[in-house]
């Protein structure tokens, strides 16, 4: 078994590498932005990609989703019409999309609330989305293909040209929102020109039609279940702004995006678990495997939880070239981040948890869990926002991801039922609350040696105490000493 875990392990780190890498350079916008953008127009880029957040799952309709499990196991056709059936169907509907949104942005700017002023900001969006819809399918088939670096390679490509052009348009140009969405658009397109080798390679003109009511059967399910939970991420942005102002909305973005880190291990996680869980599924402990995954991803998780929470108020204050990391006028809102990187422990369970429906093709039941979700997002939200601000937004983000990650538990037990390391995964949770109850008792001065070294000391804390409670398989920690000893002496 920990043969599997350090090799799910392995392909997570290359992925994580490039993911790390590239949304921590990514991440780096959100200094850069709350510098050259004011909290109004900061506003209107996140209400915009709240939007897009929406329309990706549209013009995607599960077709990534569905294209990698029947990839995994071919029911139709070869290789190639694997991947043209969903590729081809995926070009013609992105295509007639983007037109649509092109020649109605006005009226789409005016329902949207951002003004008809803004009517480039949506049509740049319209060709965002179809660039950013060709890619997956070029994308997802390197994942299954194993080509793990030349995955992780293009990302960080993709994104240091997005910054490389957000530099150039925002600081050289002199541009302000127009410039965020005109670099993005132009860096997917790039990104798609380095896929062409691969489309064209796998391309035929041989649609499989048989092949193509299996993919929709499996991946439309995916659509009110995707916008479910974009809806969980983003809706909370248009909500804000219609109970309070765009300026609010801009605080709430910067904050929330401090959660990135948290983010970066759910994200690469994600993209090496698929794969992984498929290929392990028939094995005679595949059930223990994945719970023994699941204890060690939410030791992680909790991990950073807390080192993050400790030292963000000493990362915001971080100055380059006379420049604070975030701008001053943002710190109101660091009082978020610990909930929404709570929210994400729960989103990650979520993925976790998945692997039941999806290995059973019971994808039907994701539009309940996800909508369930949303629902409960959307009234807290309205319930919330007017009572305590930005706080209740985000508390709506984590009611909404524990609805979520339960409900796909309960879904996924029914068809395919692994028994969790509960007992475990307690201790974890009650180690960390005890940690938060201690950093809270013992306040510190932020910035100062003392306080660093406190924080340090917090997180040692968690590290030594889990060990002392047993909350990881002392079997596995052996197991892992030898392993490591066994590499270091082959090097």
């Amino acid at each position: 078994m920990l043969e599997k875990l350090l090799r799910l392990g392995k392909e997570a780190a290359i992925y994580g590498l490039s993911s790390i890498l590239g949304r921590f350079l990514n991440f780096l916008l959100v200094p850069f932005y709350t510098n050259y953008l004011l909290p109004s127009e900061y506003g209107v880029v996140a209400t915009l990609y709240a939007y897009i957040a929406f329309m990706v799952i549209v013009y995607g309709y599960g077709m990534e989703a569905a294209y990698m499990r029947f990839f995994s196991t071919p029911e139709h056709g070869d290789a190639k019409q694997n991947f043209s059936t969903p590729f081809i169907s995926l070009l013609g509907t992105s295509v007639l999309f983007s037109l649509v949104i092109h020649f109605s942005a006005r009226s789409v700017a005016g329902w949207i609330g951002i003004g008809e002023e803004h009517a480039d900001l949506i049509r740049y969006a319209g060709w965002i989305l179809f660039f950013d819809t060709l890619v997956a399918i070029p994308y997802a088939s390197l994942r299954m293909d194993h080509k793990a670096m030349k995955f992780a390679g293009l990302r960080v490509v993709n994104i240091l040209c997005n910054i490389a052009l957000n530099i150039l348009f925002i600081v050289g140009m002199g541009m302000k929102a127009e410039g965020v969405f005109l670099a993005n658009l132009l860096a997917l397109a790039f990104s798609f020109l380095l896929l062409f080798r691969t489309t064209v390679t796998q391309f035929t003109m041989s649609f499989s039609r048989g092949l193509y009511r299996d993919l929709l059967k499996f991946g439309l399910p995916y659509v009110p279940a995707g916008i479910a939970g974009a809806a969980m991420q983003v809706i909370d942005r248009p909500i804000l702004k219609a109970l309070t102002d765009d300026a609010t909305v801009g605080v709430y973005q910067a904050n929330y995006r401090l959660g990135v880190l948290m983010m970066l291990v759910v994200g690469m996680f994600d993209y090496a678990w698929r794969p992984f869980f498929l290929q392990h599924a028939k094995d005679d402990d595949a059930k223990d495997l994945f719970a023994r995954v699941f204890t060690y991803f939410v030791a992680l998780m909790l991990f950073i939880l807390i080192s993050v929470s400790l030292f963000v108020d000493d990362l915001v204050r971080i100055q380059v070239f006379g420049k604070y990391f975030i701008h001053p006028d943002y710190w109101k809102g660091l009082t978020i981040v610990p909930i929404i990187l709570l929210s994400y422990v729960f989103t990650g369970a979520y993925v976790n948890f998945v692997v039941g429906i999806y290995l059973e093709k019971k994808t039907k039941v994701l539009p309940y869990v996800t909508g369930a979700g949303a629902i409960v997002n959307v009234a807290v939200n309205f319930w919330l926002i007017p009572l305590y601000g930005i706080m209740g937004a985000a508390f709506a983000t984590l009611a909404s991801y524990v609805v979520m990650a339960a409900g796909m538990y309960i879904a996924s037990q029914q068809v395919y039922r692994i028994k969790y390391e509960w007992s475990r995964i307690l201790k974890l949770a009650a180690l960390t609350a005890l940690v938060f109850a201690g950093a809270l008792l013992v306040p510190v001065e932020p910035a100062s040696v003392s306080g660093l070294a406190i924080k340090a000391a917090w997180c040692l804390v968690f590290i030594v105490f889990a060990f002392l409670v047993r909350a990881f398989d002392p079997a596995d920690i052996i197991s892992m000493k030898q392993a490591i000893a066994k590499l270091l002496r082959r090097s």
